[in-house]
């Protein structure tokens, strides 16, 4: 790559120099308008309702109910299949009576753990665990598509249907669940008087909002978030850390990370032995962190093109002040990741050359296939999330978490609910716990325009999502691409990530790996169990289907990381002497320790 000429870097932007340049959300155009005081009543009494049903708009649910009855009702040969379907459903448990030491039909997902106690094989604990996994066995098969019924609705239908039976589980059951019987004998109970503690404990903190002080050795600067470094750079809307090195040299290109604002930037530095950048630092790169502010009520405005101009672009000019006339390695995960693609093909599109390449993991540009988030997603769940932030300024991490935990209740909420409460058992701490426990916010409009923009309309890759005023393309990305999914991923699912490669031509690698949205990035050298996938796309060439590529792609064992620091290092610009920490002549001093003020805001 050719190295750009040297030039004054740009000015860095701040906050009252950026106005927005979205438009703000407002009731769509052929909505007749209403009286404001009307309008604010119906909104507060929605906005109360979402702080009710944790954000999840009713409406959406009923019509899916609705539409599934309907086109069964009109479906004589359905019902006649789902009935043959359960008679033989009933006939394989029912065998069981005769044959309790034979195969159980029924086996529960991979991801569920709800009947891994020994206790679910003995008769009759044998007998209910069949019998559940055969109920929800016919749920799944009556709510697979029918002709005319919205795919949406039918996933919105099986995943209803899904709660309701995991809740009616007789894992949850304490005269039924084998292992809660067997602890309550061996304690005499005590396991169900300290569960009740934690219930109220949790029940407590939950109406009060309270939030609880990390444990011990898990303190943000203390245990986690603690590898060297310095603030060099604060606007309104984030710190920007300088690492410092832990080499004699160092590779001449930085690299800047833009984490989620959806959470801490410190899941990428957790305790050492678990910290991607402590794991950068040591291989000789310079190493930037965006530290997001975690905004209140107040800051209920920002918006998309905030987090852009005041959040990536002002941190690239500062990283360009303090290593100047150098091309950045820029990576992003998760939301960070889409915010900076939407970053780089603006720059791209501008003839900015500041990028050497570009990571993103977990991080998705194409939302059609988003999973099941999807659910929780179309006009009238927006609207809802829309009135509950119009209310209060903001979403909160908890009304956020609450929608993760559904998609994956059976474990999430349900089995850690038994261990909690019946069982009698403390949440074992750890760093990703700890940090899982530190919630962030998002403001109102910000989060209504990414909602919207991306995720409901799909503007990015419908050629449709205009920064300034003119509309943005991947295809204009030439920088190196280093794409990562993980297998496991609920949030931003490993098919939908891989899409980047449907939607850029330029030279790129894909590396799936094991584990979920956090656990598959967190993936340290020397991590027992894991292996990853990995491939390398030229630029140009043709594409090939996520499936196919599967099929034809053998799994590595180990982590992925040392593959990307490779990677990184092919396009570092060669080991130089490290750069000072800030760049007090350019008006960029060190300004306070690493993990800085935002990181502690709670």
């Amino acid at each position: 790559m050719t190295r750009p000429t040297k030039r004054k870097p740009p000015p860095i932007p701040s906050l009252a120099a950026a106005p927005s340049q979205l438009p703000a959300v407002v009731p769509p155009a052929h909505l007749p308008p209403q009286d404001q005081s009307h309008d604010s009543l119906d909104r507060a009494l929605r906005g109360a309702l979402a702080k009710l049903s944790g954000g999840v708009s009713p409406h959406a649910f009923i019509e899916a109910w609705s539409d599934w009855a309907q086109h069964m009702a009109r479906s004589p040969g359905r019902q006649m299949e789902l009935t043959e379907h359960a008679r033989q459903n009933l006939m394989k448990v029912l065998a069981l009576a005769t044959t309790p030491n034979g195969p159980p039909p029924f086996a529960p997902k991979p991801y569920d753990k709800r009947f891994a106690h020994p206790g679910w094989q003995a008769f009759p604990f044998k007998m209910w665990q069949q019998g559940f996994l055969a109920v929800q066995d016919w749920w799944d098969h009556a709510t697979e598509p029918m002709r005319g019924l919205r795919i949406e609705d039918a996933d919105r239908t099986r995943f209803l249907a899904r709660q309701t039976l995991d809740m009616l589980s007789p894992s949850n059951q304490p005269l039924l669940n084998p292992e809660i019987i067997q602890e309550t004998v061996k304690t005499g109970g005590r396991n169900l008087t300290e569960g009740a503690a934690h219930f109220r404990e949790d029940v407590t903190k939950t109406l009060t909002n309270r939030h609880d002080s990390p444990p011990a050795g898990y303190r943000v600067g203390e245990d986690l978030a603690c590898t060297p470094g310095q603030v060099v750079f604060r606007n309104d809307l984030i710190e920007l850390i300088q690492y410092a090195p832990q080499t004699p040299q160092v590779h001449a290109r930085p690299i800047l990370i833009v984490p989620a604002w959806i959470m801490k930037y410190y899941i990428l530095d957790l305790s050492p032995e678990n910290s991607m950048v402590r794991y950068l630092v040591q291989q000789s790169f310079t190493v930037f962190m965006i530290s997001w502010i975690n905004p209140k009520a107040e800051r209920r405005n920002l918006s998309l093109e905030d987090y852009r101009k005041c959040g990536v672009l002002a941190a690239l000019n500062a990283v360009a002040a303090i290593v100047p006339d150098t091309p950045v390695q820029a990576v992003g995960y998760c939301l960070g990741g889409t915010i900076l693609a939407i970053a780089a093909a603006t720059m791209a599109r501008d003839r900015d050359r500041r990028l050497a390449s570009v990571t993103l993991m977990a991080a998705q540009v194409d939302f059609a296939e988003a999973g099941e988030l999807l659910l929780f997603l179309d006009e009238s769940q927006i609207a809802f999330l829309e009135d509950l932030m119009w209310q209060q300024g903001y979403l909160d991490r908890p009304q956020m978490a609450r929608a993760f935990a559904a998609i994956r209740a059976e474990d999430l909420i349900w089995t850690r609910a038994v261990h909690r409460y019946f069982l009698g058992h403390e949440d074992v701490p750890t760093d990703i716990g700890a940090w899982l426990s530190d919630t962030t916010r998002m403001p109102a409009r910000m989060h209504s325009q990414y909602l919207r923009g991306l995720f409901l309309e799909n503007r990015l890759t419908a050629g449709r999502f205009a920064v300034e005023g003119r509309v943005i393309a991947l295809k204009d990305l030439s920088v190196p691409l280093f794409v990562v999914g993980t297998e496991t991923d609920h949030i931003a699912p490993w098919r939908s990530v891989y899409k980047t490669q449907l939607f850029t031509d330029c030279d790129l690698t894909f590396v799936l790996t094991k584990g979920g949205h956090n656990t598959g990035i967190l993936s340290q050298p020397g991590h027992k169990g894991r292996h990853y996938r990995i491939s390398h796309r030229p630029a140009g060439a043709l594409y090939v289907g996520p499936d196919g590529w599967l099929a034809q792609t053998e799994p590595v064992p180990g982590s992925w990381w040392p593959d990307w620091t490779k990677w990184l290092a092919t396009y570092g610009g060669g080991l130089v002497a490290p750069p000072g920490i800030g760049a007090s002549q350019r008006g960029l001093p060190a300004l306070d320790p690493a993990p800085g003020d935002y990181v502690r805001q709670s």
